[in-house]
């Protein structure tokens, strides 16, 4: 996806992806003066992110 995004910029130096991640179907979108987040899909964030870590952090198998 193409943007203004300068997250990328950092990408060059370490390691990392971008994730968008929703605010439901029924939101306005982003910088819509309608918009109001969802704090309800703060979980899903909260739980994509420590599925990540625990990947990471898990021990090698021999």
């Amino acid at each position: 996806m193409t943007g203004s995004e300068d997250f990328a910029r950092f990408l060059d130096f370490v390691p990392g992806c971008f994730v968008f991640l929703g605010n439901g179907k029924e939101s306005a979108p982003l910088h819509n003066p309608t918009y109001d987040f969802n704090d309800d899909g703060l979980v899903y964030g909260a739980k994509f992110h420590a599925s990540i870590v625990r990947r990471r952090l898990r021990p090698a198998t021999a």
